[in-house]
């Protein structure tokens, strides 16, 4: 078991609409932990993420998104990373010392997930087509920050929470 100085963590990490949030809390509650997304973190404490980008920049917002991974790691829980997180060379640090799981998920998959809208990124005309550039551009940071991969395109959210939840029990 862990003790109350170190907390059982877990990163999930991935693209967008991959299934960190509703595998996360799945995951969460198989471990008996808080669930930690780090976006809406940000979010009630600084504003709505598209405006943050429209006032700061994104570089203001990977600096708010870092320091909401730190507090979050130091909580210890299942903390889901929003899918630009990795891009930071400061988060991907302070990924090194925790299990992360890369949540992946096919392209054909992903039009269904994200259709609604509601992704600033993935605003225009192919929303898929853009999806899969920014996954193909980020999918090495993914890789090199994971412990495991996990993918969730095809089987159900809580077998895939399961296997996650079960894996990392054996992290210990």
């Amino acid at each position: 078991m862990t003790s109350e100085a170190e907390p059982l963590t877990l990163v999930l990490v991935g693209p967008m609409a991959a299934g960190k949030t509703s595998v996360g809390r799945r995951v969460a509650r198989a471990l008996a932990v808080r669930f930690i997304d780090t976006d809406k973190r940000v979010a009630a404490a600084h504003g709505p993420i598209p405006a943050i980008f429209a006032e700061h920049g994104e570089a203001r917002f990977r600096e708010l998104e870092r320091e909401a991974v730190a507090d979050a790691l130091d909580e210890g829980g299942v903390v889901s990373l929003g899918g630009g997180a990795v891009t930071d060379a400061g988060t991907r640090e302070l990924l090194k010392s925790h299990p992360v799981a890369f949540l992946t998920v096919s392209a054909d998959v992903v039009a269904a997930r994200i259709a609604g809208g509601g992704r600033p990124l993935l605003a225009g005309d192919d929303p898929v087509e853009r999806w899969k550039t920014i996954f193909e551009e980020r999918r090495h940071l993914y890789e090199e920050v994971a412990t495991a991969t996990f993918d969730t395109s095809r089987r159900p959210m809580q077998r895939i929470a399961d296997e996650i939840a079960a894996w990392r029990r054996e992290q210990r």
